[in-house]
């Protein structure tokens, strides 16, 4: 089996990573930087996003499994203290014995037009817009149709399995990633007799697409999952369920409805 173990850097992951590394040559893996078929996020949701976007461009080569260090791991299936018990089962899938289960969660696609070209990119969680100096002013199309003209702090468009992040505190659906879909959630709109919104999230299925157009010249702050970029010419940003999915490996059950309960509710 090839492998790769990304960690989160504290003392924790570090010495976790290390310890995987040991006991999975022991068991004649194969550490593989460049194209490995398991990827093992160690550390939190970040880490995960972290080894999400160092594979992107191999992602259906790849399958994820997450052992988290910290408070809240919503990507992790393992917690420290498993992590021999993870190796042994890994193990068993590379004589037969086992198999596990990999399932696929839908991926957002975006393509940001800005005066300088086009650019895509991929997201597994969500996808924000913000103003950077105040008011960001945008109208919001869906499948080519003016829906709205939106002013407020911003907008984000999130993924199912990102419908639990952010997307959650903005009063947005938490959608099973069974479900192909992007979630449309306002951030701090205005509403008033002048301008108006739709006020609640909007969710759309994978044969639709949304498109926002800057329509004022202002500083913007264009988030993909960790990554941010500051635009200052942004023309307009498409957005839409990808034809790519992202693979976990679950070496045992844990339903997603499961993942949520011990999330948020312990």
């Amino acid at each position: 089996m090839r492998y790769y173990v990304l960690d989160r850097g504290d003392q924790l992951s570090v010495d976790l990573s290390e310890q995987f590394h040991k006991i999975a040559s022991q068991r004649g893996f194969q550490l593989d930087a460049e194209s490995p078929e398991i990827v093992i996020s160690i550390g939190g949701d970040g880490t995960m996003l972290q080894a999400f976007h160092t594979f992107v461009d191999h992602i259906p080569d790849i399958a994820f499994v997450g052992v988290h260090t910290g408070h809240l791991g919503f990507y992790a299936d393992w917690k420290a203290d498993e992590l021999p018990q993870l190796i042994e089962l890994m193990s068993a899938s590379t004589t037969g014995s086992l198999k596990p289960r990999i399932v696929q969660y839908p991926l957002l696609e975006l393509e940001i037009q800005r005066k300088s070209g086009k650019t895509t990119y991929i997201a597994l969680n969500e996808f924000t817009l913000k103003g950077v100096d105040g008011t960001v002013v945008a109208q919001v199309d869906i499948n080519d149709q003016t829906f709205e003209m939106f002013r407020g702090d911003g907008i984000c468009i999130s993924t199912p399995s990102g419908s639990t992040a952010y997307n959650k505190s903005l009063g947005g659906a938490m959608v099973h990633p069974t479900i192909e879909a992007l979630q449309i959630a306002e951030i701090a709109s205005i509403n008033n007799r002048v301008f108006r919104t739709m006020g609640s999230p909007l969710l759309l299925p994978k044969h639709h697409h949304c498109d926002i157009y800057s329509r004022k010249d202002q500083r913007l702050l264009l988030t993909i999952d960790h990554v941010n970029i500051q635009v200052d010419d942004l023309i307009s940003v498409r957005c839409l369920v990808a034809k790519e999915k992202v693979s976990f490996a679950r070496y045992r059950p844990f339903p997603f409805w499961n993942r949520v309960r011990e999330a948020f509710l312990g």
